[in-house]
């Protein structure tokens, strides 16, 4: 999303401000943070708006307008995000906006099958606010995140997919032939079909002071936050290709980036390691991992222990990044379709689920690589076999409408 001249006045422990920019994170949006227990003319602007009062975050817009501790809801419809869809029945509904899914979604919209996408997140899933992809087919010199994402937004709408936004779903299920979804604003859609392409979201380390802190010096997303640590110094946690590939792109903010990594030696790609060891504004510490965290209100101090010897030591940079390794988004589904050990959906080689109609594609899938590449070849894989399944289904019947004649399903 282009820059949306947005001003946000909050603190580095406020909790909405913490939601508020997660929310601007996953949807991409550009804004300027002042920092109000230490700009003096920040508070003021909050008093002003606010009648006196100190009620965080407050946000102006570059319209003028504003809004006070607004909802997920409220930033949404500020933003022009379509959160409801237009009707109750489709023949396809894709949860997941990744490349799996709007590529899944556009190949079964050229085959004349009615999809709606409803991602909670921003369009794009992971690979949307990844800094660059290099390796993508098509791409000889690689391609933002960004526009990658906006890219397949205006593919799959092109060819008449409908797609929602900032919008969760909290049930999926099966009533006879027809598949359902509810989401978080009480909303229910059903379908011939349910494709789960619901994507991975970035490991916790697990660690005292980690919660405490996420959002107030503990990051996952370099994309997000890393603009926030200009000139500063800042840790990096992990030793695979995002770890290196994150940590590269911190140094347009940082002053300096040390990675540290429980390996003997960085476990990235060759290349990635080139690349890294290559930049002078990067070092890199191996055998060691972070033990706690601690502050006053904001990230202060990180603990490092060494995994051989035990021996702990302390450092304090600016700012933590996470990245080490992925975890399924699959809590939703779990109860429903037959998981891995760790959580991945389990498929057949038609990419269907456990439950007949119900089919999955992209990084939540056990066996999946965890690549862009891969998850948009498994969402026009999937496609077709969607296709199979819907054709006899829906041939010659209505399809708009068809759910106000039918039973409320049951909660799974």
């Amino acid at each position: 999303m282009s820059h949306t001249q947005i001003t946000m006045y909050g603190t580095q422990w406020c909790s909405d401000c913490k939601r508020t920019k997660q929310f601007f994170g996953e949807q991409r949006v550009h804004y300027d943070f002042i920092d109000i227990d230490k700009d003096t003319a920040g508070l003021q602007v909050v008093e002003r708006v606010n009648v006196g009062k100190h009620i965080i975050p407050t946000l102006i817009f570059g319209d003028g307008t504003t809004l006070v501790e607004p909802s997920n809801a409220e930033l949404a419809a500020k933003l022009g995000l379509q959160t409801m869809a237009k009707r109750t029945f489709y023949d396809l509904i894709i949860v997941g906006s990744g490349p799996a899914g709007l590529t899944a979604a556009l190949y079964a919209a050229r085959e004349g099958i009615d999809s709606l996408v409803i991602e909670r997140g921003g369009v794009g899933g992971q690979a949307g606010v990844t800094e660059r992809l290099d390796n993508f087919p098509g791409f000889p010199d690689g391609v933002s995140g960004n526009e990658f994402a906006d890219r397949l937004r205006r593919q799959a709408e092109r060819f008449g997919v409908e797609i929602l936004s900032a919008q969760e779903v909290i049930g999926v299920g099966a009533d006879g032939d027809y598949r359902w979804v509810r989401t978080a604003d009480g909303g229910e859609y059903r379908a011939w079909a349910v494709l789960l392409a619901l994507g991975s979201t970035y490991r916790r380390l697990g660690i005292p002071g980690e919660d405490d802190f996420v959002g107030a010096g503990v990051h996952f997303c370099a994309t997000c936050d890393g603009p926030f640590y200009r000139g500063r110094e800042v840790l990096v946690v992990g030793g695979g290709n995002s770890a290196g590939e994150e940590s590269l792109f911190l140094t347009k903010f940082a002053s300096k980036v040390t990675i540290a990594t429980r390996a003997p030696a960085l476990t990235a790609s060759r290349v990635v390691v080139e690349k890294v060891e290559a930049n002078p504004r990067i070092d890199v510490l191996t055998s060691v991992s972070p033990a706690a965290f601690s502050g006053e209100g904001h990230l202060e101090a990180v603990e490092l222990k060494d995994v051989d010897s035990g021996q702990t030591r302390t450092i304090t940079p600016a700012g933590v990044f996470v990245f080490i390794g992925l975890s399924p988004n699959t809590a939703l589904v779990r109860e429903l379709v037959n998981t891995d050990e760790r959580g991945f959906i389990v498929s057949s080689p038609t990419l269907e689920t456990s439950v007949p109609g119900i089919f999955v594609a992209g990084d939540c899938r056990a066996g999946s690589t965890k690549q862009a590449a891969s998850a948009a070849g498994e969402g026009a894989a999937v496609a077709l076999a969607i296709r199979a399944y819907v054709e006899p289904r829906a041939g010659g019947m209505p399809r708009a409408g068809m759910v106000e004649a039918m039973a409320p399903a049951a909660a799974v």
